[in-house]
């Protein structure tokens, strides 16, 4: 008789190895910060110095009304202080969730672990701080934030230099500090590294806090300026590393429709330049509107823009009368009453050719810069196109605003300048933070591109000599401007 064999259920896989590491390692940082939320009165005094200065950087790099995301959010003093149009903290410690739940009621929080992010939403920015240290997987964390990013998201971490470990444990010895446990201590190389592998890229990196107890005199002078000056700078406790998305370059990843560029052209004394402006703007993107701001000319600029709108009789031209004084006040209302997508300025003495624009745009458009900034000292100039002291002095003032802002800025005063108008809104809704004390316009747009952090990008052009008119530029009064230009800077910039 034939027996009839029965089938044994399948056992139940065990986890794997690698799977019961990393949950153990999680399951005890859980536990570890349960125990710190259980004694944050105690160890309150002893970090809130240290604290206190973090949340005036992030306040400083994020402006406010951000949809802003924080991993390791604690009890969400952090996400609070930044002040979100949309804040959402993440926390592994269902105790630290807990207390943030009800010291923040405006903000949402979730027990959630980094490395295994689900949130079905994006955000302008991300922020970790002294958490990469802590993560089981640094690289897998930067690949899961891919679901809540755009293009113009910025990541802003910090985490502790690694210079301090020894500082740290004695601390932790002499009951200073709470014992942490075993880190991760990433050193900068490492965390851009890990941007590179899971496609983002630094935008800016500092160094920070040189001195985390409060001490009248000595804390400021160590963290607001020594900490910034080499070779102290290498001596700060917390490395601050601000870095977006890598540009998507392919045809697919920039299909769409194409956006509307507005060229805004100030324009004063420029009579004789206005026929070479409409012949020579391209059309670009989408389309190009024109938007000329005459600004009190002596001869007859207003009338020559006219006649020329009224002969040609092409779409997206506007002319506008200036009431103010100065570059940057007609900038400001050309890009008021523009209607595209992205904006540029296109000096009306043509010394930068128009037909240049359209690699301005590319570079836009392809995600090369946020901020595109023309360059006229790379290339040869033609003879009468920039006096030799001017030369000089444009030469020291960009090394002096690229050691400033953090970025390379090769020609702070070329008026060919391209950002897109979501960015452009940011940096005029926090324009108060400088004042409006820049003639110019220049660096109304350069400051605020580098304080929100967007990719500032020098493009090269070929710099012309003037075919009509004389230059409206007054060497030594506008080179004061550009001295008060860099205390501005110092003091709203570098040393805060």
């Amino acid at each position: 008789m034939k027996q009839l064999s029965v089938e044994q259920p399948e056992p139940a896989a065990l986890p794997s190895v690698p799977h019961q590491k990393r949950t153990a390692y999680i399951d005890r940082r859980r536990e570890y910060w349960n125990a710190y939320a259980d004694s944050l009165n105690q160890w309150a005094g002893l970090r809130g110095y240290y604290h206190r200065q973090l949340t005036e950087i992030y306040r400083f790099v994020i402006p406010p009304a951000a949809r802003v995301l924080e991993l390791g959010c604690g009890t969400g003093d952090l996400l609070e202080a930044v002040k979100p149009s949309y804040g959402v903290g993440i926390d592994l410690s269902p105790k630290m969730i807990e207390r943030a739940t009800q010291k923040y009621p405006n903000l949402h929080f979730e027990v959630q672990d980094a490395d295994d992010l689900h949130l079905d939403a994006q955000f302008d920015y991300v922020i970790a701080s002294d958490l990469v240290n802590e993560l089981w997987d640094v690289q897998m964390v930067m690949e899961k934030l891919a679901a809540n990013v755009h293009p113009t998201t910025r990541l802003v971490f910090n985490f502790y230099s690694r210079l301090w470990e020894i500082p740290r444990r004695i601390a932790e010895s002499l009951r200073l500090a709470k014992r942490q446990l075993s880190q991760n201590w990433l050193t900068v190389e490492d965390v851009v590294n890990l941007l590179q592998l899971t496609d983002y890229e630094p935008v800016r990196v500092s160094h920070e806090i040189m001195w985390p107890v409060r001490t009248p005199g000595l804390d400021t002078l160590a963290n607001r300026y020594l900490v910034k000056l080499w070779p102290f700078r290498s001596l700060g406790i917390t490395n601050l590393l601000i870095a977006r998305p890598k540009p998507r370059t392919t045809a697919s990843s920039i299909a769409g429709p194409e956006p509307i560029v507005s060229v805004v052209v100030p324009a004063r004394n420029e009579e004789g330049n206005i026929p070479n402006i409409f012949d020579r703007v391209p059309q670009m993107g989408g389309g190009t509107e024109l938007i000329f701001v005459e600004g009190h000319s002596r001869d007859d600029t207003y009338g020559a823009i006219e006649r020329e709108m009224a002969r040609r009789r092409i779409p997206r031209v506007k002319l506008f009368r200036q009431t103010g004084k100065g570059k940057g006040d007609a900038v400001r209302l050309g890009f008021a009453e523009a209607t595209g997508d992205v904006l540029m300025i296109l000096d009306a003495d043509l010394t930068v050719q128009p037909e240049d624009l359209p690699r301005f745009y590319a570079a836009w458009r392809e995600g090369k810069g946020d901020f595109i900034n023309g360059v006229r000292l790379v290339y040869p100039m033609e003879d009468g196109a920039m006096r030799f002291l001017n030369f000089l002095g444009n030469k020291f003032f960009s090394l002096a605003f690229t050691w400033l802002l953090g970025q390379s800025i090769k020609d702070t005063l070329c008026g060919t300048k391209v950002l897109s108008r979501r960015h452009y809104e940011i940096i005029a809704a926090n324009r108060s933070y400088f004042g409006e004390i820049d003639p110019f316009g220049d660096f109304d747009l350069t400051f605020g591109a580098a304080k929100y952090n967007l990719k500032l990008v020098d493009l090269p052009v070929r710099y012309q000599e003037r075919i009509y008119g004389d230059t409206n530029i007054q060497r030594w009064r506008d080179g004061w401007i550009l001295l008060r230009m860099v205390a501005l800077a110092l003091r709203r910039i570098k040393f805060v």
